[in-house]
């Protein structure tokens, strides 16, 4: 692989790792936890075999994407709040037992469900907070008060006196009982069921109204600590016996072990067993007891070094292909699907899986009426393995994809030459792109419309009131008027609509950087629409800006750049910004226009180099390092590479000190980092490694 090819296929890992990170966290999941983890490992294993590709901060390096400020109240953890690294077989975990020797371990059982973090003051819940990014959270405390095994209040013992500060790490999970009675109860209602108890109660935890909230069978059990006043536990396994004691709830499920072939037999029991527990579990934890030795393996950016997640491969179920479908996404992309018999695996009851694209559909031999055999590994799209051929009796029957768009008649067709989607090319007007363009657009990662879901976007197009999204923020009463969502029986507009005028009113003055993201525009997530928002300051400065303008910009690269440019080469996309417009949606960042912005910025003494921090500093964390760095123009990397300008290197150092005296890269003390961040290369009077300045 060349360098241009590892280049954008980094550029492509990368932007989707943080897309479906994004929806896992703060939305609705599009792949299962499986596809994910291949998507997360297909990039580390890229950037160590290409270190030259990565063209910004990489997502490897990040525990999850950050809390919207406007949702919630933002507030950081006392102690940082990590996430855990990954095996996936027998003997990658072997290789991690050999890393990492301890006398006693623990095993638990990995819970689906959503991390929060408990501040107790002198006994008494100050706050919770959910993981975040691991060092900023949303404020919880609303809900948390609302779910029984949360205590208000800890109770002490003579051995385990209430201490002055404590944070605890749990998961508040759904029992798979709870799941499947709370589903039905929806399903009697007429109400939407949930797709499995992970989302379910991550949902619950960020609901605005707490009595929301408690109508959910939300459970808690905690596994861990973070920062503590009076309390100094010796052993992980101590932690959980005082938290027991203060009235908190632990897992039944863990077990104290002291050798590998024990830790091995946990794992391999807990994977013939993984149904006997009351959650659902997707893996088992490997832990060092002790929190001494914790302390002296440390962690990386994103992980601690003292844990592990052993993950159990997908599960697989059979059932029958009742037909196979084609839906249109919002970038035309015609994806064909299997429709089945309702099959329960993995936590929820599976009903569709993709087929991805034609020449999918066509590899995997599956036909209409096959016996099939599916995997799913917890989340919500199943994937279709193959059929069982030894059950069929010559009824079944071949698919044939569609030449037309099912949604508006066009032929369909690969956008290019050897493409294996193939796309409707009505863009615009076709009705099943333009609703899922409303619902992309109506999302929390963009505007965050509540009161424009799925229906009432069909609804509106179906009614002809929205021939396209150039529309929406003109809409009035009248036109509501036109609509079933909206309206009453006597055909006056109803609460409902009232509230979506006035929330289209609200959000016309949103960030830029939303803006972006609710345009659709291919590839363009979060990450990117806030980097190209941040440098360049409004819509108009980016339809006009160069490839490789903005190809510079940390977190875009020139496969988002490229896309970009494309987008705003089609006209009727410009005639979707200038209706926005002339509605009053703000297109521009006054901030960033007026120089403020950059005047709050530090001087970008850093700009074209590559800083690469090891070890233990005294005065910044590795999070912090990593701001520091990046603040200043520079780009903080995890990886040394002859392209690293400097290596900061503070106690315990290991390969990455020996991989800089390797390339001649220059090696700082945390001393001279200081310097280096307050005047740069000159200040500093150490030249950097001339492989890693910018060309």
């Amino acid at each position: 692989m060349s360098t241009a090819e590892a280049r954008t296929r980094w550029d492509e890992l990368a932007e989707a790792v943080r897309h479906h990170r994004q929806l896992y966290y703060y939305g609705d999941p599009e792949i299962e936890d499986a596809e994910f983890d291949r998507l997360l490992r297909e990039l580390r294993d890229l950037e160590e075999r290409h270190p030259e590709a990565v063209t910004g901060p990489s997502p490897t390096e990040e525990v999850a994407p950050a809390p919207d400020p406007t949702l919630f109240r933002n507030v950081d953890h006392r102690e940082r709040m990590l996430s855990l690294d990954n095996v996936f077989s027998r003997d990658e975990l072997v290789a991690w037992l050999h890393r990492t020797p301890a006398e006693t371990y623990l095993t638990e059982l990995k819970i689906d469900g959503a991390s929060i973090n408990l501040l107790y003051i002198d006994g008494r819940l100050d706050l919770a907070l959910t993981r975040g990014d691991g060092t900023t959270g949303e404020d919880i405390t609303h809900n948390a008060r609302v779910i029984a095994d949360i205590p208000e209040e800890l109770t002490g013992t003579d051995e385990f006196p209430v201490p002055a500060l404590v944070e605890i790490r749990g998961e508040v999970y759904i029992s798979v009982e709870d799941f499947a009675t709370m589903n039905s109860d929806r399903q009697a209602l007429g109400l939407k069921m949930f797709a499995n108890p992970r989302n379910a109660a991550a949902g619950a935890m960020r609901q605005k109204n707490p009595e929301e909230t408690a109508k959910r069978p939300l459970r808690l059990i905690c596994h861990g600590i973070g920062a503590r006043e009076g309390f100094s536990p010796t052993s992980q396994h101590e932690a959980y016996r005082a938290i027991a004691a203060w009235g908190l709830p632990v897992s039944p499920y863990t077990r104290q072990v002291h050798t590998v072939d024990e830790v091995v037999e946990q794992v391999e029991w807990w994977g013939e067993h993984r149904h006997d527990a009351a959650h659902e579990m997707d893996g088992v934890v490997v832990k060092v007891d002790d929190l001494g030795e914790q302390r002296v393996l440390g962690a990386t950016s994103r992980a601690p070094r003292w844990a592990v997640a052993y993950k159990y491969p997908p599960e697989e179920a059979m059932t029958t292909l009742r037909s196979i479908r084609v839906g249109i996404g919002r970038t035309g992309r015609a994806t064909p699907y299997a429709v089945m018999v309702p099959k329960y695996v993995a936590g929820s009851t599976v009903e569709m899986a993709t087929l991805h694209n034609p020449t999918e559909a066509h590899r995997k031999g599956v036909m209409i009426g096959d016996r099939i055999m599916i995997r799913k590994a917890g989340e919500v799209i199943p994937e279709v393995l193959g059929p069982v051929e030894d059950h069929r009796d010559g009824h079944e029957r071949q698919f044939v994809y569609p030449s037309l768009c099912p949604e508006c008649g066009t032929p369909l067709a690969p956008a290019k030459d050897g493409d294996a989607d193939w796309r409707c090319p009505q863009t615009r007007y076709c009705p099943g792109q333009l609703q899922n363009r409303l619902n992309y657009l109506a999302g929390r990662g963009a505007f965050d419309i509540d009161s424009l879901g799925e229906r009432a976007a069909h609804d509106l197009i179906a009614s002809g009131v929205l021939p396209d999204e150039g529309a929406l923020f003109s809409l009035t009463e009248a036109d509501l008027a036109r609509t079933n969502t909206y309206t009453t029986t006597t055909g006056a507009v109803n609460r409902a609509g009232r509230t979506l005028l006035a929330t289209l009113r609200e959000v016309r003055s949103t960030d830029l950087w939303r803006v972006l993201v609710a345009l659709s525009i291919r590839h363009v997530g979060p990450t990117a629409a806030k980097a190209l928002a941040s440098r360049i300051g409004s819509v108009d400065r980016i339809a006009d800006a160069s490839v490789d303008e903005m190809a510079q910009i940390d977190g875009v690269g020139p496969t988002i750049a490229e896309s970009v440019r494309d987008w705003f080469s089609v006209p009727w996309h410009r005639e979707i910004v200038e209706a926005w417009r002339a509605a009053g949606v703000r297109m521009e960042d006054d901030a960033v226009l007026s120089g403020e912005a950059e005047a709050d910025r530090p001087e970008q003494v850093l700009e074209g180099l590559t800083v690469v921090v090891t070890g233990s500093l005294d005065t910044y964390d590795r999070t912090a390092a990593k701001e520091a760095v990046e603040s200043r123009g520079g780009r903080a990397s995890g990886s040394v590479s002859r392209r690293t300008s400097y290596v900061v290197a503070g106690e315990k150092a290991g390969s990455k000190l020996a991989k800089a005296e390797e390339l001649g890269v220059p090696v700082l003390t945390e001393e001279q980092f200081t310097t280096l961040l307050d005047g740069g290369p000159d200040a500093l009077g150490i030249a950097p490694g001339v492989a890693g300045q910018e060309d």
